[in-house]
């Protein structure tokens, strides 16, 4: 539907009904209506490319793969709303419903979502509604979760979290400047986020109500259910700090950066049935494969009915730093089961000294193998993995995050490693080509026995609990991610931790690798 004569709105609608609109019950309303001036840009800031991909297009992403989320209206910035559309087209975006030109405040671009969403509804029929701002392309799925879930209680949720800062008030006294007149409560403070939450009746009954209100004015919707529906408690969820908002300069370098630090959880284990029905079948390559991870790989895969090739110095003589061995292992594996659906490469080497004091050969040896090698297997799987549209599977360490002292090779090719994860995950998305990276803290391997001896009991991961969430990777709709494996800590409670702290903590800790 174009333009209608009886709205300023400039709607686009993906499929061609705002009767489409009403058919589910949770949508995400992302607020795109920002210019990006405050970032000195002469298109949206939503538009900016961040890691890659433009901040809205992060942001969309995000609510795609969550399953609680029916369908997403986008409210555009006007003249720009073809540009949004392209976006959604090429990314496959298959929840878009509309995307809308936005309003010329903040408070009129919600107004014109609450009429779009309102069209339709019959007597007494109602929904869920997120308004998200677009330029928080770091949101978790996790707070998703917890705000369409906090709407089965409540009328209204936002999203926070604790102050980190002592906030101050202040007055201004003529030329004098700034002077502090009190100093809240810190225990009390919270920074607000988004998405807000709301059922889409009692945000259109604020708005109302605030329509007769001459000096009505508003930067976020929870502030007019406050001020007009005072007798509807706003519940709090729990925010996260990796959910920033692209607002100054210097947050498209903070972005960027968490970016590449962030990681996803590891998807949830499927049941043996799942297992068998998606591993019947497939063909599986794994570098690597003679022993620890990847040889738990080959072993988990080939028993719940996949047709695995394992291949190693030591089983079958195949040199990954060899370009002929690696093509020719893939080729062999396509000549006799006629598909590839899955590449695995566990294969490195960990050699444990200053640089200065290495010797040329074995610094060969480490570009060679930990990242020369990736590459190679890269380029010779991407027409067998294009076939089946399969996935291809790395391996990073906590490491990238911070060269370590003694073994700056490794580090250094683990950080290439994510490099190449995201860039081919780009690159190969129109091929169909998933491109992942597992990152295991410490691992009981042969690998990392040699390089640093024995170690207390229990204070490593299982290869083979690395290997089963590496499955659970390879059989997920993932793309370009980083995945964390990591030990359950007994003593924090279950999604404690936010991916802020998760890629803190591999940034400060020093001593946790794979």
């Amino acid at each position: 539907m174009q333009a209608s004569a009886r709205s300023p709105a400039s709607t686009r609608l993906v499929p061609p009904s705002v009767q489409d609109l009403v058919t589910s019950r949770n949508t995400a309303v992302l607020l795109a209506g920002g210019t990006g001036q405050r970032v000195g840009l002469s298109i949206p800031k939503q538009l900016l490319k961040i890691a890659g991909k433009a901040v809205i297009e992060h942001t969309l992403a995000v609510f795609e793969r969550a399953g609680c989320i029916d369908d997403i209206v986008v409210m555009m910035a006007p003249g720009y709303v073809e540009d949004v559309e392209k976006i959604i087209a090429k990314a496959g975006f298959a929840k878009v419903s509309a995307v809308i030109e936005g309003g010329a405040t903040r408070s009129e671009t919600t107004e014109r979502a609450i009429a779009a969403l309102g069209e339709g509804l019959a007597e007494g029929e109602d929904r869920n509604v997120l308004f998200h701002d677009a330029v928080r392309p770091l949101l978790s799925e996790r707070v998703i979760e917890d705000c369409v879930a906090a709407l089965d209680r409540y009328q209204a949720v936002d999203v926070a979290i604790p102050s980190a800062d002592t906030i101050i008030v202040t007055r201004t006294h003529g030329e004098d400047g700034e002077f502090i007149t009190d100093v809240p409560d810190r225990s009390r403070l919270r920074r607000g986020q988004t998405p807000q939450a709301f059922k889409l009746s009692t945000i259109r009954r604020a708005y109302r109500i605030a329509a007769s209100d001459p000096k009505f004015q508003a930067t976020d919707d929870c502030s007019v259910v406050l001020r007009y529906l005072p007798d509807v408690p706003i519940h709090v969820v729990a925010g996260d700090e990796y959910n920033m908002k692209v607002t100054q300069p210097v947050d498209v370098f903070i972005a960027d950066k968490l970016f590449q630090l962030a990681s996803t959880a590891a998807p949830g284990t499927g049941d043996e049935a799942a297992y068998r029905e998606l591993l019947h079948g497939r063909t599986l390559v794994v570098f690597g494969g003679s022993y620890g991870i990847g040889a738990d790989i080959a072993a988990l895969a080939e028993s719940h009915g996949a047709r695995v090739y394992a291949l190693g110095r030591s089983t079958t003589g195949t040199y990954v730093e060899n370009p002929e061995h690696v093509e020719e292992a893939l080729a062999r594996a396509y000549a006799e089961t006629g598909r590839i659906d899955h590449v695995i490469n566990t294969a490195g080497v960990l050699r444990i000294g200053k640089l200065a004091e290495t010797d040329a050969a074995a610094i060969q040896e480490a570009l060679d193998v930990n990242y020369l090698a990736p590459v190679q297997i890269a380029r010779a799987a991407h027409k067998y993995l294009a076939e089946t549209r399969g996935q291809l599977l790395l391996y990073t360490s906590s490491s990238y995050t911070r060269g370590r002292a003694e073994y700056s090779l490794y580090s250094s090719t683990k950080a290439a490693m994510v490099n190449l994860t995201q860039a081919l995950a780009d690159e190969w998305a129109a091929d169909g080509i998933r491109v992942n990276c597992v990152n295991p803290e410490r691992t009981a391997t042969p690998m990392r026995t040699r390089a640093f001896g024995a170690e207390p009991p229990g204070s490593l991961l299982s290869s083979e609990a690395v290997a089963r969430t590496s499955l659970d990777v390879l059989l997920s709709e993932l793309t370009g991610h980083v995945i964390d494996v990591r030990q359950q800590d007994p003593t924090r409670g279950a999604g404690e931790a936010s991916g802020f702290e998760q890629a803190l903590a591999a940034v400060l800790d020093r001593h946790e690798d794979c």
